[in-house]
């Protein structure tokens, strides 16, 4: 009988945090146009609602009012999936991250980072599907690079992670903050610095936004969606951006540590929200202030850099842990 109290509370916990979410994606969005015309001497949103706080959800009804159109030359099956798959592995991934003592989205897994990992290779069919249903050479090119880019920035986010993982000796993120005497950014300065360089890539975010390069590709992979679907991809970007900001934090600043955090669990939600808000903040820097590369310049980077340096990265952590122990 017991158990049938507490399902209702599950779900409704569920919801709870699903539309929490999305909510933070919508202010986020928000956010980055109030930054970006700030950084940019000119207006941000500011008509809906006082300083342009109801933009958000303007945007939300705009897209959900408009007419849902579905072209006669797509893959019905796959174009109809896609948005979902982007969303639903995206919004899984939060599942995991520890906000706070004890405190975390949903569950606490003793191979968490994995479960992690293999989410995010599902979220890269959702957006080469999109593309690939599409049946558009704009849309082809762009998921074509999307899966290029993606399985390449993957591998060093992999490499660098292992690290972090030698360190902590676990997989389990609760296990790797609780680690975290010292933030893992000081122990592992260069795992940090190709991770999060990986994770700007991962989110297709400037410098990195080749897969959807509007002047070259038309949009590239999301072309020829339009209204909620289109709503879909555009949720599943800044869900990705809030996602790798929250799993950085959990990684290499220490998670929910800082003062008083252990004795009032609370407190401790509230430096991980700063953390986060911090990098988000540093995404935003990043559209405002870095050109796009070029594609050639994209992969040199990713093979020739980025994955050489996480080896030497893991490398030197297994020499030192050896040394140490």
């Amino acid at each position: 009988m017991s158990a049938w109290i507490y399902w209702p509370l599950i779900l409704i916990a569920m919801v709870v945090v699903i539309l929490g979410l999305i909510l933070a994606a919508g202010f986020t969005v928000f956010g980055e146009r109030r930054i970006l015309g700030l950084l940019q001497n000119r207006y941000g949103p500011n008509q809906a609602g006082p300083f342009g706080l109801l933009q958000a959800i303007a945007d939300a009804v705009k897209l959900l009012t408009k007419e849902y159109f579905l072209p006669g030359f797509v893959d019905q099956k796959l174009y109809k999936l896609a948005p979902v798959l982007v969303v639903v592995t995206v919004l899984l991934s939060f599942v995991v991250v520890p906000i706070g003592k004890g405190i975390s989205f949903a569950a606490e897994f003793n191979v968490g980072l994995l479960f992690i990992l293999g989410l995010s290779s599902l979220h890269v069919y959702g957006i080469f599907l999109g593309g690939w249903s599409s049946s558009t050479k704009y849309t082809v090119l762009g998921s074509i690079r999307t899966i290029a880019q993606l399985i390449s920035y993957e591998l060093a986010m992999g490499v660098a992670l292992l690290g972090v993982v030698l360190l902590a000796g676990s997989f389990s993120l609760e296990d790797i903050v609780l680690q975290q005497h010292i933030a893992y950014i000081f122990l592992q300065p260069l795992g940090f610095i190709v991770f999060f360089i990986a994770g700007i890539a991962e989110t297709n975010r400037l410098p990195f936004d080749l897969p959807e390069a509007e002047n070259e590709l038309a949009a590239g992979f999301n072309t020829e969606y339009g209204g909620m679907p289109f709503a879909m991809f555009f949720l599943g970007e800044y869900l990705g951006i809030i996602f790798i900001s929250c799993l950085t934090t959990t990684l290499y600043l220490g998670g929910w540590h800082g003062p008083w955090a252990e004795t009032y669990p609370i407190v401790g939600v509230v430096w991980f929200a700063l953390k986060t808000l911090a990098l988000l903040f540093f995404f935003i820097w990043m559209r405002a202030s870095v050109p796009r590369v070029r594609w050639d310049q994209l992969m040199n980077f990713g093979w020739k850099y980025l994955l050489p340096l996480g080896l030497v990265n893991i490398i030197g952590t297994a020499l030192v842990a050896a040394i140490w122990m």
